[in-house]
């Protein structure tokens, strides 16, 4: 079955763009475009798509604010939503993180980084691209400050060995070599940290494990 993407830019040269490159994939389909968050949310409500590439500044209503929107609870459809960036937007990255974004995704990416893109937040298996994002999370994560007590860690030992080679952008097949487990045991280990956490997907931790020091 194909992968359902809309993308959502108030540019209509990087939808169209982004959109040709994503035709000529055999496993995505672009089900949907829109130029501001208002029409992104309409149009996820209508079309039901798995993926959302969305851009973080755009007219009406921005990314964050479309994104927060989309993963309301009760929401009746929560697609995967990467957010499309540029590394002056770093205002904007911390709260994306923290409002369930899977991944982001930067305007300058070539064809075969958008098509990655899409299928790793389909799939929920790789942080989109580990170089972007853990650059990412390195630069924008909020750290501890040094002043305040390090909180105790929720984590056993060999999850925090996982939410660190996660946190630097390993696939669960990779932690699974370097750990010497299976990767279905990545999978259980990764299900009881988020909900140690509280998190809801690979960024999330990622992004704890950063400001936690943990990464570092």
């Amino acid at each position: 079955m194909s992968i359902r993407v809309l993308l959502a830019d108030d540019q209509t040269i990087v939808r169209t763009g982004m959109a040709m490159i994503l035709a000529a994939e055999d496993d995505i389909e672009v089900v949907a475009q829109a130029a501001d968050g208002v029409a992104a949310i309409q149009q996820t409500e209508l079309h039901r798509p798995d993926v959302v590439l969305m851009d973080i500044r755009m007219p009406r209503l921005n990314g964050i604010e479309a994104l927060r929107h989309l993963h309301r609870p009760g929401a009746p459809h929560t697609p995967k939503v990467v957010m499309v960036t540029t590394f002056d937007d770093d205002e904007y990255v911390h709260q994306a993180l923290h409002n369930g974004a899977c991944g982001f995704l930067l305007k300058d990416a070539g064809p075969r980084l958008l098509a990655e893109a899409v299928r790793s937040a389909a799939s929920g298996e790789a942080l989109i691209s580990p170089s972007i994002t853990v650059r990412l999370l390195r630069e924008f994560a909020r750290p501890a400050t040094a002043t305040a007590p390090a909180a105790p860690s929720p984590l056993s030992q060999r999850e925090t060995e996982v939410a660190v080679l996660v946190s630097r952008g390993h696939t669960n097949t990779e932690v699974a070599a370097a750990l010497h487990i299976s990767a279905g045991t990545v999978k259980t280990h990764l299900t009881n940290i988020q909900s140690k956490l509280g998190v809801r997907n690979r960024v999330e931790i990622a992004a704890w494990t950063w400001e936690s020091g943990l990464a570092r």
